[in-house]
C-alpha cells in the first residue's frame, strides 16, 4: 500500500524480485506495452505507488538515455527496497528474455538449410517492427518542420558515415541544435516522495557515467582485451540511446557488424527474434554477446600478443558482459537523476535539448530501417 503522500512503504528485495520476474515472463509488446503492464501491477494491483508518482517516474525515464521500461522498473525497485531492490527489479525483468536470447544465439550458431527460411521471416519481422517504430516516433517527436529537419539531417549523416562514433556525434549535435532552435516544452514534473539515496550518491553515479564514456575507449586501444572492447561497445550503445529500445539498433549495428563480430544476417535475425520474447528489447545484447564469432577483433595488434586475449568473449561469458554493459548506464543515470529530477526538468534549455535529441534519434532509426531494407534486398539476389 502507499501512504497518502504517494510514498511506498518499504518492501523486501525478494518480493520486488518476484514481482519483476513475473513481469519479465509475461510482458510482451515492447517498451510502451511494458509501461502498461507496470502500471497494472505496481499501481493498480499492488498499490506500491500512486498514479501521480508513477507518471513522474515515467516522465523522468523517458527523458533519460537508456531503456525506458527497464529504468522505470529500476526506479520503482529503488523507491521500494533501496539499491538492492533496484538491482533485483532489473534482474527479474531482464533474466527471462536474456536466457531466451542466449538459447537462440546457440541455435542460430548451428544454423542449417532448414532454418534459413526462419531467418528470412525474422528479417521481415525486424523490418516491419522498425518501420512501425519510425512512424510512431516521427509522429510524436519529429512532427514540425524544425524537428523534421533535425531528423532528416541525422539520417543523412548516419547513412554517409558508417562509423561507430558517428551515432554519438549525431545525438550530441541534435541536442545542441535543439537547445538553440527548438522551444521548451513548458513541462516540469517532480518525483513527490523521498528517494533512498542522497545527492552525494547521485553525483558519484553521474560522474561514473561520464568517466566510463571517456575511459573505456582509451582502455580499448591500450589494453589488448576483447572483453574490454566488448564492454566499451555495449556500454556506449546503452549510454547514448534516447527514445526507446528500438533506437539501440543502429548503435549496436555499427558496433558489431563492421568489425565482423557478427554477420548482418545474424544481427537482423537476432533482432527479429527479440520481438518475440517478453521483457526488455535491450536483451538483444545478450544474443549478440553469445553469438560473437571467435576471431581477433584487433587485426593491427602485434603478433606477440596472445590471440586469446584479443578475441571477444562469446557464449554465456560474452552474453553476460554485453548485457551488464548495456544496462549499466541505465542504473547510473536513474541513480544520478532521481534525487534532482524536478529541478533539471524545469529548465528550459534542458527541455529544448531533449527535444532535439529525440528528433535526432528518429533520424538514426530511419537510417537503420533503410539499411535493413537494403540488406534484405541484397540477400534475395
Amino acid at each position: 500500500m502507499t501512504s497518502r503522500s504517494g510514498a511506498p512503504h518499504p518492501s523486501s528485495p525478494l518480493e520486488v524480485f518476484g514481482v519483476a520476474l513475473r513481469l519479465g515472463l509475461t510482458s510482451f509488446g515492447g517498451p510502451i506495452a511494458h509501461l502498461g503492464y507496470f502500471r497494472s501491477e505496481y499501481v493498480v494491483r499492488r498499490q506500491w505507488l500512486d498514479e501521480a508518482t508513477y507518471a513522474d517516474i515515467v516522465a523522468l525515464c523517458q527523458s533519460l538515455p537508456g531503456p525506458t521500461s527497464s529504468e522505470v522498473g529500476i526506479a520503482i525497485g529503488l523507491l521500494r527496497a533501496g539499491p538492492l531492490g533496484a538491482f533485483l527489479a532489473w534482474l527479474g525483468f531482464t533474466l527471462p528474455s536474456a536466457v531466451l536470447m542466449i538459447v537462440f544465439a546457440y541455435t542460430l550458431g548451428r544454423l542449417d538449410d532448414a532454418l534459413v527460411p526462419v531467418v528470412r521471416v525474422l528479417e521481415l519481422v525486424a523490418i516491419g517492427v522498425v518501420a512501425f517504430a519510425v512512424w510512431r516516433m516521427a509522429r510524436a517527436l519529429a512532427w514540425e518542420v524544425r524537428r523534421t529537419a533535425i531528423a532528416l539531417g541525422a539520417t543523412a549523416l548516419a547513412l554517409a558515415w558508417h562509423d561507430q562514433y558517428v551515432q554519438v556525434g549525431v545525438i550530441l549535435l541534435a541536442g545542441l541544435l535543439g537547445r538553440f532552435v527548438l522551444p521548451a516544452s513548458g513541462l516540469g514534473t517532480r518525483v513527490a516522495h523521498p528517494v533512498p539515496i542522497g545527492r552525494r550518491v547521485a553525483l558519484i553515479c553521474g560522474a561514473l557515467y561520464l568517466t566510463l564514456l571517456l575511459v573505456l575507449p582509451l582502455a580499448r586501444v591500450t589494453v589488448p582485451s576483447g572483453g574490454v572492447a566488448l564492454f566499451d561497445s555495449f556500454y556506449r550503445s546503452g549510454a547514448f540511446v534516447f527514445g526507446g529500445g528500438h533506437v539501440v539498433l543502429p548503435l549496436l549495428q555499427n558496433e558489431v557488424v563492421p568489425p565482423g563480430w557478427v554477420s548482418q544476417e545474424q544481427f537482423v535475425a537476432g533482432y527479429g527474434a527479440a520481438q518475440a520474447v517478453p521483457g526488455p528489447l535491450f536483451t538483444f545484447a545478450a544474443y549478440l554477446g553469445a553469438a560473437i564469432a571467435p576471431f581477433p577483433s584487433y587485426n593491427d595488434q602485434s603478433a606477440i600478443v596472445d590471440l586469446f586475449a584479443v578475441w571477444p568473449p562469446n557464449g554465456v561469458a560474452g552474453a553476460a558482459i554485453a548485457c551488464v554493459a548495456i544496462f549499466l548506464p541505465a542504473f547510473l543515470v536513474v541513480f544520478a537523476a532521481l534525487p534532482s529530477w524536478g529541478a533539471l526538468r524545469a529548465r528550459a534549455w534542458a527541455q529544448s535539448a531533449l527535444a532535439g535529441v529525440n528528433a535526432g534519434v528518429v533520424g538514426l532509426l530511419l537510417a537503420a530501417l533503410i539499411g535493413l531494407v537494403m540488406s534484405a534486398i541484397a540477400s534475395l539476389r
